[in-house]
């Protein structure tokens, strides 16, 4: 089979009438605000500037638009095949040399094939490996359970010495990426669904480690991150008819949390909401419990996200609404949190 026959890069991306998604998956979507398509684009501006970046792909140019940085830097890319294990191996080397590697692969394929050699030979030796997790969550829809990114972000926050962020929106990946050149140890970054809506109208300016508070409110604060944090905006809004004064923090780096935030939400909100598009086994939500019981701090809390199951096959738009994952969704939890109701 030619390796045109074999290039799904089209439906991975959207832009292929296969039927494989809804028509809320892909309406009035701007290509140019999916993270994954500007993913290669920054990168290779970067590049112009900077000697030691590289990229490698295991078989996913197109899918992460990493064929971008190819066509301007094709002596800088490396595609490496369907060897996820040895794509990572093979940047630690790189890192090793001098050079600071981005790797980028979904994000089910990157963390659970991934796992040793992201520990073992890149934040082990503190090697200055980018390992990029795109398509991550349920964003895979129709793929399955094979597909399906929903354990990364709580097997990679166990990683001693890993850095590990969400990218919120286009914007925003293009400031993790700028920020992430010079600091120090791996880091795991992990992209939204593909298709998340503007957050931010220009690339903000941010710190790892320190949360964006995005919307400012008294009565909850809502903690997210990567594809949720648009979603919590609109509960937000939906909330704020009803009377209740919502702050919304996008906690993008997940480790190592920000513990001043969240003890700051905690003493000047009444109520604390994390959601995530992922396992809520420790996950987010953990993280921020962590921080509260150190700190010996009793407020209402309740953690959404994934519940601890294999997540059905379907189309992204509905699964995001069958787990209360949507603005919607997220505003009815945290209406049973606000007033002590739990669904029966």
């Amino acid at each position: 089979m030619s390796t045109d026959a074999q290039d799904q890069s089209e439906i991975f991306n959207g832009t292929a009438n296969v039927g494989l998604k809804d028509h809320r998956s892909v309406d009035g979507t701007d290509t140019r605000a999916i993270p994954a398509f500007v993913f290669g684009e920054e990168l290779a501006d970067l590049a112009e500037h900077d000697p030691r970046i590289v990229v490698l792909t295991a078989d996913l140019g197109r899918s992460n638009r990493a064929t971008d940085f190819a066509a301007r830097h094709p002596d800088r890319f490396f595609n490496v095949g369907i060897a996820e294990k040895n794509m990572i191996t093979v940047a630690a080397g790189m890192a090793s040399c001098g050079r600071l590697p981005f790797a980028a692969t979904f994000g089910s394929f990157a963390a659970l094939l991934g796992a040793e050699q992201i520990r073992t030979d890149c934040a082990y030796p503190n090697m200055p490996v980018r390992i990029v997790g795109h398509h991550s969550g349920i964003s895979m829809g129709f793929y399955g359970t094979s597909h399906h990114s929903l354990e990364d972000i709580g097997m990679m926050r166990c990683i001693a010495d890993l850095t590990v962020v969400c990218a919120t929106d286009a914007n925003h990946l293009r400031a993790l990426l700028r920020a992430s050149l010079d600091h120090p140890g791996a880091m795991y970054i992990r992209l939204g669904r593909g298709r998340d809506p503007q957050v931010h109208d220009a690339v903000p300016d941010i710190e790892i480690g320190r949360a964006l508070t995005v919307r400012d409110g008294s009565d909850l604060t809502v903690i997210a991150t990567g594809s949720e944090v648009h979603p919590a905006l609109q509960a937000a809004e939906s909330l704020a008819a009803d009377g209740f004064s919502t702050r919304v923090v996008d906690m993008f780096t997940v480790s190592p949390i920000d513990r001043d935030a969240v003890l700051h939400a905690a003493r000047s909100t009444g109520a604390i909401l994390t959601v995530e598009e992922g396992n809520l086994t420790n996950g987010l939500g953990t993280a921020v419990a962590e921080c509260l019981f150190e700190a010996g701090i009793r407020i209402p809390f309740r953690r959404h996200g994934v519940p601890d199951e294999h997540v059905p096959v379907g189309p992204p738009a509905a699964l995001y609404a069958h787990y209360r994952l949507d603005g919607p969704g997220i505003a009815g939890v945290a209406r049973e949190l606000l007033t002590c109701e739990r669904p029966e």
